[in-house]
Formats: C-alpha cells, structure tokens, sequence
C-alpha cells in the first residue's frame, strides 16, 4: 500500500473513500428504516418484551433506528470530505471509521444466523470499504513523511566549489583562504649570482 502514489493512487483513494461513503448513505437509510418500521409495529400491536411498557420499546427503537442512521452518515460525511480534498481523515474522524468498522465486524457475526449469510457477506463488503479507505489513506500519509525526511535539508546544499569545496571560499568574510608558503631564498630573484653567495656546511 506505501507504493501508491500519483495520480493513480490519488483516483483510487478517492474512488475507494466516494464509493464507502455512498455504501454508508444507502446503509443508514436502510437499517433507518427498518427501524421505523419495527417501532410502528410496536406501537400499533402493543407488543411487549419480558413485560417491558410497549410506548417505551417503540421509542426505543426509534431512538436506536435514529442513532445508528446519524452514526453511519457522519462516517459517509467524513468519508466524502477525504474524498474530495485527497487528504486523510482527522483524528475523531479516524476513530469513528475505525469504530463503524469494528462494529461492521461484530455485526457480521451476529447476522448469521439470523439473517443469513447474505447479509454476512453485505455486512464484510463494508467492512472491507471502510479498512480500505483508512489504510490507503494511512500509506499516503507515510509516504508523504518518509519523503520529507529523506529530503535535503533546506539551506545544506550547495553549488560545486561552494564553502568546504574545492576552490571554495572558506577564509573570513566569504573571501579565498589565504595561506602561509614556506618562505624562499633570500636572493632567488638574482638568478644564479644570487646563489653565488650561499653558504653551505663543509664536511669536517
């Protein structure tokens, strides 16, 4: 997953991330009204569980029809904000992915016997949408940071022949290096005649 990049991995990104988002709007009208109906059904029989008030059970469901519907569309939201600024969700927005697909997962197990093992398979199609969407944006995030890190660090470089290089300047004030040369011949500049007068050590 680190090795998407580009532009294909941005249209994946945000075609995976749109995609989850429009799963998560169908899936919050769905189970809303699923929920509506349960708590009319309630209420017009007066059904009662374990001699619960039949007016409190409706509202019950109601009340849990109207959560998880709120709950999926902030999900779909932050989802579809991520997909349109190609930027990775914030950290509650992460949380909220990460605790709509863990109980995508509990849910899945519980719906299969149940329900069937279609709505096991309905229930692991978004799971792995919303494990997608977060590790795709997580492996651009990762990338994004070793290669600032693996950059030059601004102001280091130089052109050739820069400070420290050869032919550089190195001495105070940005002028050449001057150095000391070892000192000549007093009368080098006399040529030969010069030389005429030198002194050297005779054997004992």
């Amino acid at each position: 997953m680190a090795g998407v990049s580009g532009v294909g991995g941005s249209v994946l990104r945000r075609s995976v991330a749109g995609a989850t988002a429009v799963v998560l709007v169908v899936e919050a009208a769905v189970l809303g009204f699923v929920h509506l109906v349960l708590g009319r059904t309630t209420e017009n029989q007066s059904m009662s569980i374990a001699g619960a008030d039949p007016d409190v059970m409706s509202k019950a469901t109601y009340a849990l029809g109207a959560g998880m519907a709120l709950f999926l569309l902030a999900c779909a939201v932050f989802l579809a904000l991520a997909a349109a600024r190609d930027r990775a969700p914030g950290a509650f927005a992460r949380v909220l992915l990460v605790s709509a697909a863990v109980t995508h997962g509990l849910l899945g197990a519980l719906v299969v016997g149940l329900v069937g093992w279609g709505a096991f398979a309905v229930m692991m199609l978004i799971l792995c949408l919303l494990v997608l969407s977060l590790t795709l944006y997580a492996a651009k995030g990762a990338a994004g940071t070793a290669q600032t890190a693996g950059g030059p660090a601004e102001g280091s470089g130089g052109p050739p022949g820069g400070s420290g290089g050869p032919g550089g300047f190195d001495g105070p004030g940005g002028g050449p290096e001057v150095r000391d040369a070892a000192p000549g011949h007093p009368l080098a500049e006399f040529g030969d005649f010069g030389r005429l007068g030198e002194v050297k050590p005779t054997s004992p």
